[in-house]
Parts: C-alpha cells; sequence; structure tokens
C-alpha cells in the first residue's frame, strides 16, 4: 500500500527569516492524522535566510540528522563540536540525556535549504554524540546509497534505531529498486524533480508511505534526488 503526502499539503511556517515545511506534526502546527512514520518522526523542509539561524537550545533523547540541499549549514553544540554542512553530507546528533546547539547559514547573503529529519532512538537517556560524514554525490548517482544504519555499515552514520536512511540522485530515465524484509516500511522523500514509486507519481517536496510490500521501485520523470527510509517494525 502507498500513501502519498503532497508537498501543499504540509504544515507550514514562516517567520521572515526562516521558512519551514511540516510533512509531520512539528511546533504549532498539530495534526493528529500525520504525528509520525513508525520511528520517523519529523521532516521539516527548512529556507533560511543569509546570516540568520537557530540560537542555541536544548534537545533530549532524539536522533537529529540534518542533510543540506543547498548552501551551507553552520553547526556548534555544547559537546564542543563545530562544523560546516554542506550538500553532500550527513550530519547526526544523538540529544539523549541532553544537548545544546544552534544552527545558523554560513553564508551572510546566501540562503541555506536543507532537511531536519528527528528518528526516535531505540533507547532512552543515551549519552550525547555527534558524527558527520561526507557522501560524494557521484557516488549515489544512478543508485541509493547507504547514508545511515544502526550499525553504521558500509561508511554510513550510526543512527541508534532500526533505521537504514537511502540517499540516490537521479537522471531522468534512471530507475533503482529497493527490496524490503517482512514487517518493514519505507517512506520515499522526494527534494528534487519527479519520480514514481511502485507506479504511483510524487513530485518535489512529497513524501510517500509505503507498507505491505516486497520491493520499492522508483523511476525518475527527471532529474531527481530522493531519500528513502527503511524502517523496522
Amino acid at each position: 500500500m502507498i500513501t502519498i503526502r503532497k508537498s501543499t499539503e504540509r504544515g507550514a511556517s514562516n517567520f521572515g527569516w526562516l521558512d519551514s515545511k511540516h510533512t509531520f506534526s512539528f511546533g504549532h502546527y498539530y495534526d493528529p492524522g500525520h504525528m509520525g512514520f513508525g520511528t520517523l518522526r519529523v521532516i521539516n523542509e527548512d529556507v533560511v535566510t543569509g546570516g540568520a539561524g537557530f540560537g542555541t537550545h536544548p534537545h533530549d533523547n532524539m536522533e537529529i540528522i540534518s542533510y543540506v540541499l543547498d548552501g551551507a549549514l553552520a553547526h556548534k553544540d555544547s559537546l564542543g563540536t563545530g562544523s560546516v554542512i554542506r550538500p553532500g553530507d550527513v550530519q547526526r546528533m544523538t540529544a539523549g540525556t541532553g544537548i545544546a546547539h544552534s544552527e545558523f547559514n554560513a553564508s551572510p547573503t546566501e540562503p541555506v535549504h536543507f532537511l531536519q529529519i528527528w528518528v526516535l532512538p531505540e533507547k532512552r537517556n543515551l549519552a550525547p554524540g555527534y558524527e558527520q560524514k561526507s557522501f560524494p554525490p557521484g557516488e549515489r548517482r544512478g543508485r541509493l546509497q547507504l547514508v545511515g544504519a544502526r550499525d553504521g555499515r558500509d561508511g554510513a552514520v550510526t543512527i541508534h534505531q532500526d533505521l537504514d536512511l537511502h540517499v540516490a540522485n537521479l537522471a531522468k530515465g534512471d530507475a533503482v529498486t529497493h527490496a524490503l524484509a517482512p514487517r518493514r516500511k519505507v517512506w520515499v522523500q522526494v527534494t528534487r524533480g519527479e519520480v514514481t514509486v511502485n507506479g504511483t507519481l510524487v513530485g518535489q517536496g512529497d513524501g510517500a508511505a509505503l507498507t505491505d510490500e516486497t520491493e520499492v521501485k522508483i523511476a525518475a520523470n527527471d532529474n531527481a534526488e530522493i531519500l528513502l527510509f527503511d524502517i523496522g517494525a
């Protein structure tokens, strides 16, 4: 079964410096029909103007993944980590027992466009942690590349949950297939372009929830980028 979460139906917040679209309930946006998907709790698509950002604020008991589409995002946290996240990078922050961080546009003039993803951890009160790795776009061109996994296999960042995160950059006409083990589910988030997922049209900003499927076939109608979350029961 496939269910489409249309981009135009997402929640929205606009503060001038921040334009944010919420796939699931977040902040002042509450929709009891969209509280998450399995352990996937938040997908926010954020655009932050030059020189602006999120001041230091706390989190706990969440796996937080940042994925930059365009521009650069500067990160600082209470662990002493300071980094800049750029397209091709995947950052995972384990909030665990508590962490404070800030995220600012690294450019004073150009916007930064990124996804903020929250995953419920498999255990509460983990030790806070941080990890960032680069995955060059050429390595995922025309194929699904694993960038996040519970066991950190194949060079992926470690996510403390039974969830695999894959990314693919697809040219028009490309197709990829992902096999599903029993009782697993998939969320496909389209960040650029337009694809079909098991024959159903999914556009830019849309998400597709798949349950009770044995495989996921994604075909690109034009140049596209997708994130695929393979989620345990």
